[in-house]
């Protein structure tokens, strides 16, 4: 399965998840991309502070320092997830801020999830794809729901997702996600863990996600990713499916390809 680009993920316009409440209004002048909202700095500037005030007012208890509540790099990063609206982007970083303490995001670390991530069901490629993005390999086969533990599972996910960031060159802001789903069975169908993963990138990582491939995706898998759908909504028109080749030929050159998609 392939999760490819679309213009609702990249523009400023309707959130990945829509609701009526949120329905977006074209008077904002806005280009591709979350990071290309036109605002002017001076007033993005204003509305920074704003929120942070406010979280300093009505939220005191959450934690301060990078990724906290006076963060303002991701202060303004929710403001143009959420179109910058003050009161939105304050309710959006406050739920993604809490959730970020009560999982534990800064202990993880190599250590914490060694054990679940020597089965080799994902990792971050060395390399980054031709559009200078990092990447972060899913290989479906090896991920075993009734087997593996769920907590170690989800947490082997944000720690691979906070390291893609991490790779990310100065001025690039998404990362690609890539399924090989070669050898997937009905053992490896997880929907749970499906929809944390979408959940994760819509809740706290909005707009990171920049394209998915699922990969040689079996007959087996087309039902299962039907009813897959309706759960990760507006995510699955990210979703593109494609093979090996194009993988190899569309989005590294001959020395960045991921080793399990070589000859």
């Amino acid at each position: 399965m392939t999760i490819h680009t679309c213009e609702a993920l990249r523009a400023c316009g309707p959130p990945l998840f829509t609701s009526s409440k949120l329905t977006p209004q074209r008077s904002r002048n806005c280009k591709f991309s979350v990071q290309n909202c036109i605002i002017d700095p001076n007033k993005s500037r204003k509305l920074v502070l704003e929120v942070k005030q406010k979280l300093e007012k009505e939220h005191s208890g959450l934690p301060v320092g990078k990724n906290g509540r006076d963060d303002e790099n991701m202060i303004l990063w929710f403001l143009k997830d959420r179109r910058f609206s003050v009161e939105e982007a304050v309710a959006k970083l406050t739920k993604a801020i809490r959730w970020r303490q009560e999982f534990g995001v800064s202990d993880l670390s190599e250590d914490a999830v060694k054990r679940i991530a020597e089965t080799g069901k994902s990792y971050v490629h060395d390399f980054l794809d031709v559009n200078d993005r990092s990447v972060l390999i899913v290989v479906a086969s090896k991920h075993l729901p009734a087997v593996h533990d769920r907590l170690e599972n989800e947490k082997l996910c944000v720690f691979l997702i906070e390291k893609a960031l991490s790779k990310l060159p100065a001025g690039k802001e998404q990362i690609l996600g890539i399924f090989d789903l070669r050898g997937f069975g009905t053992e490896n169908a997880d929907l749970s863990f499906l929809t944390f993963l979408f959940d994760v990138f819509y809740y706290y990582y909005p707009k990171r996600l920049g394209e998915v491939l699922f990969v040689e995706a079996p007959f087996v898998f087309k039902p299962i990713w039907q009813v897959a759908k309706p759960l990760v909504k507006s995510y699955a028109s990210l979703v593109k499916f494609c093979s090996v080749e194009t993988v190899r030929k569309e989005y590294f050159t001959e020395e960045t390809i991921p080793v399990n998609f070589r000859d």
